[in-house]
């Protein structure tokens, strides 16, 4: 499966999007319009889509409604410079994922299609990653509440999997023939959250043309997932808490109510009994929502779990590219050394990195950086990363990109500054390789030519 399509009609915006998508490790097929993306959708399995709005033939909304109708549960997310409120909240009850509004930056748009693959990454398998006993435990623990329709509230630190948890609940639950519908209420501005979690009705705000389902409609007979629910404004708390209480939802602008059969999760990565008691928290929702609470705990506490999803992560990062990637003795023990305060998260950026720096099919110590306070560095033992030595470019080892920079230097010229090879050889395309020459010059690097 390739990860993205991306659909854009600006040449230049969609070169510059590819160039950092392969940066990235994210692979990518591209089309100029909607109805070109059709076509390439018959084609070929992507996990997901990034599309503009404003093109033709075929704009963002109408691929957005052919995605719905033929490849249900394919994940889109629209980008456009006409961005609105009433065209995100239709967009998001649409049917889509996200809405980028350009400009936008770059890390900006990395981490939004990086929410969205992850996810994909770590739930291809029906069953969670579970080898340590901690685990283990915990996803006893979960198929024995997934046989109820009670309400399950997940705590744990960021990043370490409640989503993934909340899914397989799900699965393995009398919903799983139902939808599973997520939503970020972090992610989502409060002026719009209402309008996605309940929907509305046409006429029921300025540019609301339609009228539209929210997310506990999408979720009937199904489940829906209310990550971050902490981060919830105390005006939406109170009506969410009516909706829970009453088991119907009314849309914005609506006088019927409407019956839910839903199941609901929700998650916080804060205390929220400390919430409740400093008042950024209602105590009746938190009752309400802590019906069967379940920790994550955090990676650290977990070790034997550590090397099964860095394999997980590397296969899936890996498969487009075809071949077997593996993790050596080193690589291992450096994993198993570091106590991963990001969690999952975190271990994910660490494969993404070895990704980069890896030559050949074995991933060693050496590949593997890790963020220390404001560089990333190697692991103790191996004298890498430690100490600043200068090689013959200048290029110092202490952080990332001046260790890519030294492999593409080191590579280039071993072959004689052949821009071709020196591609072949890191496994990325003559573009990319192009664009990180262009950015190493900038920094004042000595490119071999």
């Amino acid at each position: 499966m390739i990860d993205l399509l991306l659909v854009e009609d600006d040449a230049d915006l969609r070169e510059a999007i590819g160039d950092m998508l392969e940066l990235n490790g994210i692979s990518y097929i591209e089309a100029e319009n909607g109805q070109q993306a059709q076509q390439l959708l018959s084609e070929q399995t992507v996990a997901l889509v990034l599309s503009d709005v404003q093109m033709a033939p075929g704009n963002g909304y109408q691929l957005l409604e052919h995605i719905n109708t033929e490849y249900p549960g394919l994940p889109v997310i629209l980008m456009t410079a006409y961005g609105s409120i009433p065209q995100a909240v239709d967009a998001i009850q649409a049917g889509a994922v996200d809405y980028l509004v350009k400009p936008f930056e770059v890390s900006e748009l990395v981490k939004t299609l990086q929410q969205q693959l992850l996810p994909s990454a770590r739930q291809a398998g029906e069953t969670l990653i579970a080898e340590d006993p901690l685990s283990r435990e915990l996803a006893q623990l979960a198929r024995r509440v997934a046989q109820s329709d009670a309400t399950v509230l997940l705590n744990g630190e960021s990043g370490v999997g409640k989503e993934v948890l909340s899914r397989y609940i799900h699965r393995h639950s009398a919903r799983a023939e139902g939808p599973f519908v997520a939503i970020n209420c972090a992610a989502i501005p409060e002026n719009m959250l209402e309008a996605v979690l309940f929907g509305h009705e046409k006429g029921a705000f300025t540019g609301a043309i339609k009228s539209s389902m929210g997310k506990f409609e999408q979720a009937q007979g199904g489940t829906l997932l209310l990550d971050e629910i902490s981060e919830m404004d105390l005006g939406l708390q109170s009506k969410l808490l009516r909706v829970i209480q009453e088991r119907q939802v009314e849309r914005l602008g609506g006088q019927t109510p409407i019956d839910l059969d839903v199941r609901l999760i929700a998650t916080t990565n804060r205390d929220l009994k400390q919430e409740v008691a400093e008042k950024r928290f209602r105590e009746d929702l938190y009752y309400r929502l802590n019906v069967f609470p379940l920790t994550v705990p955090p990676l650290r506490q977990r070790p034997l779990d550590i090397i099964p999803i860095a394999e997980k992560l590397l296969a899936t990062y890996h498969r487009a590219a075809g071949g077997t990637l593996t993790l050596d003795e080193s690589a291992r023990q450096r994993l198993r050394a570091h106590d991963w305060p990001g969690n999952v998260r975190e271990l994910d950026n660490v494969i993404q990195r070895a990704l980069i720096l890896k030559q050949g099919n074995e991933i060693s110590a050496d590949d593997i950086m890790i963020e220390t306070g404001t560089a990333l560095n190697a692991m103790p033992g191996d004298g890498v990363g430690h100490e600043a030595n200068e090689d013959d470019s200048g290029l110092l080892h202490s952080d990332l990109r001046d260790r890519e920079a030294q492999v593409i230097i080191d590579t280039l010229k071993r072959f004689n500054g052949s821009r071709k090879k020196t591609a072949e050889q890191l496994g990325i395309s003559p573009r990319t390789l192009r664009y990180k020459l262009a950015r190493m010059r900038e920094a004042g690097a000595a490119i071999p030519e």
